[in-house]
């Protein structure tokens, strides 16, 4: 839940890590929908800006460490209304595989186990970042066909007045025909 500014932090234990990160704003408090979005902001741990998004309700981005240490991914909210984030962040490592063993039958076994691995990661990445979007997406559709209901209801309540009204003038224009060409 984000209301004004809010950081998160994560560290990345060795340089050259690939990092993965998502994020879904999902529900808007007090108000139905909204395509205000939020700004994200990802510092190194020196404080020098890797990553920076403006006005998005959703973003999928990577990056590779530069540095070890803590990283800091601060969203900056700038609606008066609290918003919920799904945030998604993962650090991958690749290890050298080839300094630890020395047969090379085992290497490249090894090596497709990792590649197997990260594509796995990346894919449970992907289907995170896409149920979020599927649960906003059932939020803004929720509120939409509460609206859509609530409209053909006043049509319907409209329709019915009309015709009532059509009715009544029609009677009075006939009563008055008929009154003027008895006498």
């Amino acid at each position: 839940m984000v209301d004004r500014e809010e950081c998160l932090a994560h560290s990345a234990e060795y340089e050259g890590d690939t990092v993965h990160a998502s994020f879904v704003v999902i529900k808007y408090e007090g108000r139905d929908y909204s395509d205000d979005g939020v700004d994200l902001v990802v510092r190194d741990p020196d404080g020098a800006q890797i990553y920076d998004v403006r006005n998005k309700i959703s973003e999928k981005f990577e990056f590779v460490v530069g540095k070890k240490g803590l990283h800091r991914f601060c969203f900056t909210n700038k609606s008066p209304y609290p918003e919920t984030i799904d945030f998604d962040v993962h650090f991958y490592h690749v290890s050298q595989i080839g300094q630890h063993v020395k047969d090379e039958h085992v290497d490249p076994l090894l090596e497709q186990i990792e590649k197997l691995e990260e594509a796995l990661d990346s894919v449970r990445f992907e289907q995170h970042w896409l149920f979020a979007h599927a649960y906003r997406q059932s939020i803004v559709n929720e509120g939409m066909s509460q609206r859509a209901i609530h409209k053909a209801i006043f049509e319907s309540v409209a329709l019915v007045g009309a015709s009532v009204l059509q009715v009544y003038l029609l009677r009075r224009l006939f009563e008055r025909k008929l009154g003027t060409s008895r006498v």
